[in-house]
């Protein structure tokens, strides 16, 4: 089986990224995976064994013409049996459009959950994707969604008319040796990891911590990630008198295991297709604070392993948080809940980088 994936993760191309580590995992379970994505200008063609990666070294203009261009190109010599797609938008119309003159067959991940009402109400690009989405879903021959949310969302929107996806969720490695947060004064310690951009609502997080330190003013924030929303997030601790507060260590591969340092987790997101940071919380083995996205209510179940209140609801976060600085007993009982529920979930899936593979040879 020859497999052609079809990315937007620069990373890919770095040797010790989690990434190229999927896709070495992925690539033990092909003939050949050929994976094609965007890239930054000093990434090379690459080989390692059974994994090909291709870089497609182009703005963000003109990539998914380029993108587009070299998929064909790729089917054609490398005799491509299957594509997948990272999403059902621009990426799932590129592969669509990549299968349209071969014979090979077009498989879509579903990793978000665009069907939410909140993904449209974000932008007018998100509503063109719903759109996109709908019509690449419809013509291919095998679908993957990370939780059973998406997968009933999808099945309630299109019913018969796509086939019915599979529910294998994603890979999260066991976080291994400690890292320490920066030295302070906080008596208690949020952390948030996650990219800085919209829907993640960061925002809603920085709202909710004013609101705490109102009472309990030794309380602090880490915020792990890099984003679009970096400065604005910035300046809205800032003027929220947060400044000293509100600590941003950027991008840190080292997340998962810098949580550890925290005394909670925070999570504000409008919409989640999976929320692997809440698994790695949870591996953490600290407690949970987050909206109801992802996994949460099929793994993480609210008020047992996770405190959970709707998306964009900045009142009920400050609830959540505030019982956790004030009640110990509660702190560990949820942590302790969660590591058990995500390590159960976990060995139930198995061979991860096996079954996903296998459930895309299903196509063929």
């Amino acid at each position: 089986m020859k497999v052609l994936f079809i990315s937007n993760d620069p990373s890919l191309f770095e040797s010790d990224s989690p990434a190229r580590s999927r896709m070495r995992a992925y690539a033990g379970y092909a003939d050949q995976l050929h994976v094609l994505s965007r890239a930054r200008p000093n990434a090379r063609e690459t080989q390692e064994g059974a994994l090909f990666l291709h870089p497609v070294r182009s703005s963000k203009l003109f990539s998914m013409f380029a993108l587009m261009k070299r998929a064909r190109s790729l089917i054609r010599e490398q005799s491509i049996d299957i594509v997948s797609a990272q999403d059902p938008f621009e990426h799932g119309l590129i592969a669509l459009r990549a299968v349209s003159d071969s014979r090979a067959k077009l498989h879509i991940q579903v990793h978000t959950d665009f069907l939410s009402p909140f993904f449209a109400e974000e932008s007018l690009i998100n509503r063109i994707r719903v759109r996109i989405a709908g019509d690449v879903l419809k013509r291919a021959n095998g679908i993957r969604t990370v939780s059973a949310r998406v997968a009933r969302s999808l099945a309630a929107r299109y019913g018969e008319n796509i086939r019915e996806p599979s529910i294998l969720p994603l890979a999260v490695p066991s976080p291994e040796g400690n890292a320490a947060l920066p030295a302070h004064a906080f008596t208690f310690t949020l952390i948030a990891v996650g990219r800085l951009e919209k829907e993640k609502r960061f925002k809603d997080v920085i709202a909710a911590l004013e609101l705490v330190t109102r009472q309990y003013p030794n309380t602090g924030l880490f915020i792990v990630g890099e984003g679009r929303e970096r400065k604005r997030l910035e300046k809205r601790a800032r003027d929220l008198g947060l400044a000293g507060r509100v600590i941003f260590l950027g991008p840190r591969r080292d997340a998962a295991i810098l949580m550890r340092s925290a005394n909670a987790f925070i999570q504000a997101s409008a919409y989640e297709g999976y929320g692997a940071t809440l698994l790695e919380a949870a591996r953490a083995r600290i407690p949970i604070v987050t909206t109801d996205v992802g996994i949460v209510g099929e793994v993480l179940k609210p008020e047992h392993s996770a405190l959970v209140s709707p998306p964009y609801d900045v009142p009920g976060l400050v609830e959540n948080v505030r019982r956790l600085v004030e009640d110990n007993p509660l702190r560990h009982e949820l942590a302790i809940a969660a590591e058990e529920a995500v390590a159960a979930h976990l060995s139930a899936a198995g061979n991860l980088p096996e079954r996903i593979m296998a459930d895309i040879a299903k196509c063929a």
